[in-house]
């Protein structure tokens, strides 16, 4: 049973995020991705300025001349939010945690794909597949969306990234476009993210939060691993032990962008205690030019 306060929240957020959509975010998700799906429609004789590369080599040899390929947009695009529920995801040192955030993100990805006459679906997973919602449209089933990000309670703890690629690779068969939003704890996913890279248009949504990179000086604090439970006293006092976490932190950065840009693909950062729009339009800004 939903109760009043989640509903409250998901009301909030529909408030908040499709004012954003409306005023910031529509035109720039349309002209990104109104042209990622083309359909093949039919062969016409080459024309000057013709791009090269859709020359129908098989119709060219047949009739003795040039002949190309047209192509149509495909309008309907399909958008998958996948969404991690792990431990990790209900840290947050500020206002929101990032599973919080993570709600928000998939409220204004969704709103904006509404908006553009798109389907959206959601995976939820942690160290397994928690649920599924096939992609569909309406204004009801992008509020069901908010709302099992926001407050579903999963029955796992850890994270496999691998495992929820693969299904991912293996139930949705259409070309879609893939936000993954997690905070990317884990290991062992690299050769599926690139298999996975190379089928959809997949987009690492990166959840951080600034007391994962610099803890504050607190004297001997308890450290509680959300996935697995374990305990550590760490004097956070320690010039050492601050330097040590922050050098661990920095490397599994450097790892995780280094995946990305080796397997070609796009990724954004976003932090818990800071507007969402800023990285979320600069990404839209970047994509559009190279478009």
């Amino acid at each position: 049973m939903l109760t009043k306060e989640i509903l409250k929240q998901v009301r909030q957020i529909e408030i908040r995020t499709k004012g954003l959509v409306n005023q910031v975010f529509s035109g720039e998700y349309h002209s990104v991705f109104k042209g990622r799906g083309m359909e093949f429609s039919e062969v016409r004789e080459y024309q000057f300025g013709d791009d090269i590369r859709n020359i129908d080599w098989n119709v060219t040899a047949r009739f003795g001349h040039p002949y190309i390929k047209v192509f149509e947009e495909e309008r309907e695009l399909t958008v998958i939010l996948m969404v991690d529920l792990s431990g990790s995801l209900s840290f947050g040192s500020v206002d929101r945690t990032k599973q919080q955030v993570a709600a928000e993100l998939s409220a204004i990805l969704a709103f904006s794909a509404l908006k553009n006459n798109d389907k959206v679906g959601l995976i939820l997973f942690t160290e397994k597949i928690e649920k599924f919602v096939p992609p569909r449209k309406g204004n009801k089933h992008v509020l069901r969306i908010i709302r099992e990000v926001l407050s579903f309670a999963p029955e796992a703890k850890k994270t496999n990234i691998k495992g929820a690629l693969e299904f991912l690779n293996s139930t949705v068969k259409k070309r879609s476009i893939v936000f993954m939003i997690s905070d990317f704890i884990d290991e062992g996913f690299e050769k599926i993210l690139k298999v996975v890279g190379g089928r959809h248009d997949l987009i690492g949504v990166v959840l951080k939060d600034a007391r994962e990179e610099d803890i504050p000086k607190l004297g001997l604090m308890k450290f509680t691993d959300a996935e697995t439970g374990a305990e550590r006293w760490i004097d956070t006092n320690n010039n050492i032990s601050r330097f040590l976490l922050k050098e661990i932190n920095e490397k599994k950065n450097a790892k995780r962008k280094s995946l990305f840009l080796s397997s070609k693909l796009d990724s954004i950062e976003i932090q818990t205690g800071q507007n969402l729009v800023k990285p979320l339009v600069q990404f839209f800004k970047l994509r559009e030019k190279r478009w």
